[in-house]
């Protein structure tokens, strides 16, 4: 006994280590013949990381799976992912490989494909990327087919946790089925069959941009009867859900050389309106076990017909509710009288016949009645719009009979009464003509909030009338914060732009007694204007998106307002043209009224590249100075100094650069030029370091006399740099040059060069101008030039006054002599002419005039006073001087005595 014990022990063993270790001499064998069935049927490359066979997984079946699955297609749609799988296995037989026969393939039992990812598209010209099989003339004939081909004789199969995409770019439709379970079992090998399946999914269904379903859970368990020599499928037991709603489905599909046969009507079981309700996406409609319903509700259809390129199956749909009402227990009010009355119908099997027609969706809240009705036709074409709206809603009811969350909540009554015909093509190329509306809508005592606007929007009152061409705006009255709004105007294209991409078009009249920018702009994260425009708009944050113009914006907007506050500006008697068009704003002839003066503005912003610019030109009258550079920011860049002046500004600014994320100038991107014009200008010097810097190296300037009446000067700026073109200014008898450059990072690098008279240079340059009593000494003058750097607060002068007094004393000296020599010469001649006349009575009188005259001038040339010394050099040179003189005399003495 122990011994039998003991060989079926290790009889055991070596089976399992047989088990064990068999698929490793398999595994290269099973790998070649994948890639080769692949590479025999498929026109597209395939990748995979392993193939591994098992005779443990599915024991006594060998396992064999595929793992990290990639299929991508060739042209035309070369390198897209066809499918993705994370793992394929496969059952079969531990006999089927040990066939070696091309003529014997490995039969598969059963395939369980887990996490695929499938994704099917038809292109605009036709094209379908899973049409990747290969031709039968492209196939290999039966000598070419190597041993190791599979066939398919599955009993079970299992798709899990995957999804599937279908895009077809002809018919406009996308469909995604997504967290897909799905499972059959069936004995395929029969020629008739029944497939038991049971599936589970979401689905989204969109059509021509517009969105059917939307991650909606359906579930499918159906009992499928196939046919496969007359490849004929039978819905035989058959229920689903679509959300909560259940389906009851029967019928078949047969397919064809040309298509597939249809024959298919379904129901749904239950007849409460509660279905209704379950159609609604549960993220939207909640949980709705508990919800409180009255009246029917019934979904019943058939489709019959070919399904061929040619044609589509008859449809006959219909969606009816009669009298019904809900109320949810946690909501105060319900909706009653409620009336569905919808079908979808198609009686040609023409694609392009086939029709929606909403007779009704009316329904009651409180007092308030809505009615609606809408048909559809030519869908797939040039779609036929007829829709007409009637009723009354009072926006508060929305949350308090449906559990729907809004960002913020709607108050105001809306009435309407319209009706519009339309074709869509008529909508897409503005043909009016086609394009049928009437009737009317308001809104009173509307209120609007969002964590977006900075205060709610209370509109009073607004009032549109509906015309085929234009909608007319024929009052608008709102406030929002402190600011009030009140617009009459008309809308062209208002469907246009609801129901395709087109651009909303209007001309407005708007006027307003107070308009504050704030507002109408969110507080998060934008500071002040001011604080931008200073320090933060050279460092402009790149991680958000910058402020767009709507590109679907064409509007022409007359402005009037009272009075406009921008930051700490408060504009008056604004005036102007806005004109929005191609993410571009045109502001044109605005004018305003501010720091006792008038600004009129014009030129453009435009935000359609990556980063907006704007190009304007503001003229400037009478501004007053002080309050202006004070409170405008940009003005202070421009010219820092003038902050400290008393009076008026003219001037024309062109400006050009980049805006920042908050649509506001980047100050290092600024270019442009200004000429500017100072009337009746006075200096606050106590206010400013640089004019005690200036005061303290020009002790001879009172700057507080300084006069910049008429000063005229032009300024060109690009790169954070102002450049001051050369101008003038006068103080008293002193002219002053200016010229210079500053940065807008408050750096000063200026020249000034002071053109001073004499008299104002000190007591012993105006006692050397008193000796010398000639109008070139009175009139003499010398440039002064002061060099100013640092920064406006923290200023460094530099001036080379005292190099220019040493100059002018030199100067004064040589005059001095002159004058002094020319005297002597002219005495001593008069002396010498009344001796040679004889008259000794007044020669002796002339001779001791000259004497003293020329004793005179010997002393200032020689010393004069007593206490009065000059250097050795002077002297000689003083000695030298009278040496001539005398010379010259006695030469013309001799002369006349001969």
């Amino acid at each position: 006994m122990k011994k039998a014990l003991k060989i079926s022990g290790i009889s055991l063993l070596i089976i399992l280590a047989l088990l064990i270790a068999t698929p490793f001499a398999f595994k290269s064998q099973i790998k070649d013949m994948v890639k080769r069935s692949i590479n025999e049927n498929l026109n597209a490359q395939v990748e995979f990381s392993d193939v591994s066979l098992s005779f443990i997984k599915s024991f006594p079946k060998a396992h064999v799976s595929v793992s990290d699955l990639v299929i991508t297609n060739l042209e035309p749609f070369k390198g897209q992912t066809f499918v993705t799988s994370k793992n394929i296995a496969l059952t079969m037989s531990i006999m089927e490989l040990f066939k070696t026969s091309g003529e014997d393939p490995i039969v598969v039992k059963s395939i369980a494909v887990d996490e695929i990812l499938l994704t099917l598209k038809t292109d605009k010209f036709g094209n379908a990327n899973y049409d990747i099989a290969k031709s039968t003339e492209d196939a290999p004939t039966e000598t070419e087919t190597e041993s190791g081909s599979f066939s398919f004789d599955i009993e079970n199969y299992s798709i899990n946790n995957s999804a599937l995409a279908y895009i077809d770019d002809v018919s406009k439709m996308t469909v995604y089925i997504s967290e897909l379970n799905h499972q059959g079992k069936g004995i395929f090998s029969a020629e008739s069959l029944e497939l038991d399946t049971k599936s589970e999914a979401n689905i989204s269904f969109i059509m021509d941009s517009s969105n059917y379903l939307s991650n909606n859970p359906i579930k499918l368990d159906a009992i499928i009867g196939l046919d496969l020599a007359n490849s004929k499928y039978t819905f035989k037991e058959n229920k689903g859900l679509i959300n909560k709603l259940p389906l009851e489905f029967q019928g078949y599909v047969q397919l064809l050389e040309n298509g597939q046969e249809i024959d298919v009507t379904f129901e749904n079981p239950e007849t409460s309106f509660k279905n209704f309700l379950a159609l609604i996406p549960e993220e939207f409609s909640k949980d709705i076990e508990g919800v409180e319903t009255t009246g029917d509700f019934k979904v019943k259809g058939m489709i019959k017909g070919i399904s061929s390129e040619e044609t589509i199956p008859n449809l006959d749909i219909s969606i009816i509710s009669n009298n019904a009402s809900f109320k949810y227990p946690d909501l105060p009010k319900r909706v009653e009288n409620i009336v569905i009355n919808t079908s979808i119908k198609n009686t040609t099997g023409n694609i392009d016949d086939t029709y929606v027609d909403i007779k009704a969706l009316n329904f009651k809240i409180d007092e308030d009645v809505f009615k609606s009705s809408i048909s559809l036709k030519n869908i797939t074409q040039n779609m036929l719009v007829n829709a007409s709206i009637d009723g009354v809603l009072n926006l508060a009811n929305i949350t308090k009979v449906y559990p729907v969350e809004l960002e913020s909540t709607l108050t105001g009554i809306l009435k309407g009464s319209i009706n519009t015909v339309f074709d869509m093509k008529a909508i897409e190329t503005n043909a009016y003509e086609r394009i049928k509306n009437n009737g009317s809508v308001s809104i009173s005592d509307f209120v609007f909030s969002s964590e977006d606007m900075t205060s709610p929007i209370h509109i009073s009152d607004a009032n549109m009338t509906f015309n085929p061409e234009v909608i007319s705006l024929n009052s608008f009255k709102a406030r929002t914060g402190n600011s009030d709004l009140n617009a009459t105007g008309t809308i062209k294209n208002l469907l246009g732009f609801l129901l395709s991409d087109n651009t909303l078009q209007g001309y407005f009249d708007l006027n307003s007694t107070f308009f504050k920018i704030d507002d109408f702009v969110s507080e998060e994260g934008t500071g002040t204007a001011t604080e931008t425009i200073t320090s933060e708009s050279n460092d402009t944050t790149q991680d958000t998106e910058s402020l767009k113009i709507p590109s679907f914006l064409d509007c022409t907007i007359n402005a009037n307002a009272k009075t406009v506050v921008y930051d700490n500006l408060n504009l008056k008697d604004v005036k102007g043209t806005l004109i929005i068009k191609d993410q571009r704003a045109i502001l044109k002839e605005i004018t305003s009224s501010i720091f006792d003066g008038t600004l009129a503005v014009s030129g453009d912003v435009s935000t359609k590249n990556e980063t907006p610019t704007f190009n304007v030109n503001l003229g400037i009258d009478g501004f007053d100075i002080s309050k202006s550079f004070k409170d405008l920011e940009l003005l202070r860049n421009l010219a820092p100094i003038a902050q400290l002046l008393q009076g008026e500004l003219n001037s024309n600014l062109s400006l050009t650069g980049n805006l920042d994320n908050e649509l506001l100038p980047d100050l290092n991107s600024l270019s442009g030029g200004a000429l500017a014009e100072l009337l009746a200008t006075k200096i606050n010097t106590d206010q400013g370091e640089l004019f005690n810097k200036l005061e303290g190296s020009l002790g001879f300037i009172d700057f507080d006399k300084l006069n910049l009446k008429d000063l005229k000067t032009n300024l060109e700026f690009a790169n954070g740099e102002v450049s001051v073109k050369p101008f003038q200014v006068n103080y008293e008898d002193i002219t002053i040059d200016v010229s210079g450059s500053h940065g807008f990072d408050t750096n000063l690098k200026y020249n000034a060069i002071f053109n001073v008279p004499a008299k104002y240079l000190g007591s012993d340059v105006n006692q050397l101008i008193g000796k010398i009593d000639t109008k070139e000494a009175k009139n003499i003058s010398i440039p002064v030039t002061a060099d100013i750097e640092g920064t406006y607060t923290k200023p460094l002068v530099k001036t080379d006054l005292k190099s220019g007094v040493k100059n002018l004393t030199n100067q004064l000296i040589e005059i001095e002599k002159q004058k002094l020599l020319n005297t002597g010469k002219s005495k001593v001649t008069d002396l010498i002419s009344g001796v040679i006349g004889g008259n000794k009575t007044k020669t002796d009188s002339i001779k001791k005039e000259q004497n003293n005259s020329v004793k005179d001038v010997l002393g200032g040339i020689i010393g004069g006073e007593k206490d009065q010394t000059d250097s050795a050099e002077k002297t000689d040179a003083k000695k030298e001087a009278v040496k001539n003189v005398l010379g010259g005399l006695l030469s013309k003495k001799k002369k006349t005595t001969k």
